[in-house]
């Protein structure tokens, strides 16, 4: 097992709550050495938060897809936000279970991954259901963006300036630049301030 969540203290409770059940391969507290520490360790299940530095766990989970469709990714989160738990799901997410019932669903919610189902935690699987039906108005979340979009925008909203993100994502910041005003423009946004507020909104920097 993989634990990915930049929070130490919450990390050192996950692994007292999970060492009588599972063996634990390793921690990382950001998306991408979460990439990166996947494909190196190839856990059975990934525990991660959505909220993380450098690269959200949403984006880090799609990232992984594109390799191995069959890694199993349980997400632990505080956010109770419809929309997050969808887009985890369509990503082909194990699990989805918010941090306050951590200690009674998260066993469940691994134990259900490694068996090849899905857990999601019953605090918002009515409400998936229901928002799910045809007509149901659908949350507005980041999807009008690409993956390589939501990382620039995910590095700005950390406060990087476009030559530290162009550093991070080894491209040009002239690349960066341009990737911020097709968001913009995609977005219907008319400067940075609301970019970073879009990114804040959904869940892509605490």
């Amino acid at each position: 097992m993989l634990l990915a969540d930049d929070h130490r203290i919450f990390t050192e409770a996950l692994k007292v709550l999970l060492a009588d059940e599972f063996e634990l391969a390793g921690v990382v507290e950001d998306g991408r050495a979460m990439v990166r520490a996947a494909r190196e360790l190839r856990p059975d299940v990934i525990v991660a938060d959505i909220s993380m530095p450098l690269l959200n766990g949403i984006d880090a989970l799609a990232e992984l897809k594109e390799h191995d469709p069959q890694v199993r990714v349980v997400f632990l989160t505080m956010h109770r936000n419809i929309a997050y738990a969808r887009r985890a799901l369509e990503l082909g997410a194990a699990g989805f279970v918010l941090k306050h019932s951590a200690s009674t669903e998260l066993v469940m919610a691994v134990h259900a991954a490694l068996q090849g189902r899905t857990f999601v935690t019953p605090d918002l699987a009515a409400d998936l259901m229901r928002t799910g039906k045809p007509g149901s108005q659908r949350t507005a979340d980041p999807d009008l963006l690409t993956a390589r979009q939501r990382e620039v925008l995910q590095l700005l909203a950390e406060g990087k300036s476009a030559k530290e993100i162009a550093a991070v994502m080894g491209l040009s910041a002239r690349t960066v630049e341009d990737h911020k005003y097709r968001m913009m423009e995609t977005l219907g946004i008319e400067n940075s301030v609301e970019l970073i507020h879009f990114a804040i909104k959904h869940g892509l920097i605490r």
